[in-house]
């Protein structure tokens, strides 16, 4: 007999204070960016007290992208830490995701667990990770219904947009192959229980250019001697913006932005080099693929006009998509965990979210789960709180979502 949905729920609520438990001690350790020592040994130690079997999984982030990070206040991350754990056997196979970093921001509230390091788990994934976990106990405790296998993706990294992508690259999506995904955000501005998920494109894509230019530095009074590297950043900067205006769609939501320019330390000296960093967004595939040809022809043109020499690294995380077929099968048994009218299909976000590295693959559902009310500090914010209730839905949203989707798809 396989476990009805309501069960599932009832289970997650027996195990509530373990959920809360584990959240609460990862949210004490909040580590940065791929490398998460203290977080992934705390997540396998827990699996193994389920009795679940796991494996290392991921890989170091390209030299070019960990420089940027450091730059931005993140550890050097030689490596990524991520957990990849299997529950049931055979196929098909579903796979569950939680992110689990945190970010470069001070906690700033009266928590009595709040962190002490300078970091914050001000994005939520202390909670995902708790909730997966919870996931992970309800269905090891069900392993004799599975009719497939469970597959756990504990990852690093998220916050660097490449989390996700170096999982996939180390052998995520083999041994078994996934036949469906699902992931869960919270969000501690809509209130507790209530969902929302997108059909189809669920958040934007992103493409990051790094530009580093080399001029000739020099006096500031003796101008014609020189190639100034900051008029040269000026004029890409500028250039760069009207391509939205000029050449993408006003209907396409497309948002660029130059969130790093730099060069220079005195007013008397015209500096050998610049630095400009542009990042795109948008829910449009051809836009992004336009920009994406357009802005490193803007770059050498304006650069090369100016007699300077240039480097560009580039970086793509994919939108992240929700497949409608999957929405269909699964929105049923979300309903039965969260009431019927406390999900709903919701517009597109226009930030980024790496799952799209595993949705780009494989057919995928990415819910948003209230866990606060409406006025609360916002996801990243040092007063960012979450209401642990959420956590027992999330981890019953995640166990019944898989029994749901395998048991409809079991091999006869």
């Amino acid at each position: 007999m396989t476990t009805s949905t309501g069960q599932i729920r009832k289970m997650a609520q027996n195990i509530r204070e373990q959920i809360i438990k584990d959240r609460r001690f990862l949210h004490q350790i909040p580590e940065i960016g791929t490398d998460l020592p203290e977080t992934s040994a705390y997540i396998k130690k827990r699996l193994d007290e389920m009795g679940i079997a796991w494996k290392d999984c991921g890989g170091p982030l390209p030299a070019a992208m960990t420089e940027d990070y450091i730059a931005a206040g993140f550890p050097r991350m030689e490596k990524e830490t991520g957990v990849v754990a299997t529950i049931g056997r055979g196929s098909p196979c579903f796979l569950l995701r939680a992110d689990i970093d945190a970010l470069p921001v001070r906690e700033d509230n009266d928590l009595d667990f709040k962190s002490t390091n300078g970091f914050g788990h001000m994005c939520g994934h202390d909670a995902h990770a708790a909730m997966l976990l919870g996931a992970a106990q309800i269905l090891k405790e069900l392993e004799e219904q599975i009719p497939g296998t469970v597959k756990l993706m504990f990852q690093p990294g998220e916050e660097t947009g490449a989390g996700a992508r170096l999982m996939v690259e180390d052998g995520l999506l083999n041994g078994p192959e996934p036949d469906a995904a699902f992931a869960i955000h919270v969000q501690p501005g809509d209130t507790t229980g209530h969902a929302g998920y997108a059909v189809g494109v669920n958040s934007a894509s992103l493409d990051t250019f790094i530009l580093k230019i080399k001029g000739k530095g020099g006096h500031s009074s003796q101008p014609q001697f020189c190639t100034d590297p900051l008029m040269v950043m000026n004029q890409v900067y500028q250039a760069v913006n009207l391509l939205v205006g000029r050449e993408t769609d006003p209907a396409a939501m497309v948002a660029l932005t130059c969130g790093v320019a730099k060069g220079g330390a005195a007013v008397n000296i015209i500096p050998d080099e610049a630095e400009l960093h542009i990042g795109v967004r948008t829910l449009n595939v051809e836009a992004a693929e336009h920009l994406k040809k357009r802005i490193p022809e803007l770059i050498d043109h304006y650069v090369k006009a100016w007699n300077a020499e240039y480097s560009l690294t580039t970086f793509h995380t994919p939108c992240t998509l929700t497949n409608e077929l999957l929405c269909q099968e699964l929105v049923p048994c979300l309903r039965e965990v969260l009431g019927g009218s406390n999900i709903h299909q919701i517009p597109a976000m226009s930030g980024t979210e790496d799952f799209g590295y595993v949705t780009e693959k494989v057919p995928g559902m990415f819910v948003f789960l209230g866990a606060g009310a409406p006025g609360n500090a916002p996801l990243h914010s040092p007063q960012m709180v979450l209401d642990e209730d959420v956590l027992p839905l999330g981890a019953a949203l995640h166990a019944s979502a898989a029994m749901s989707w395998l048991t409809a798809h079991k091999i006869k």
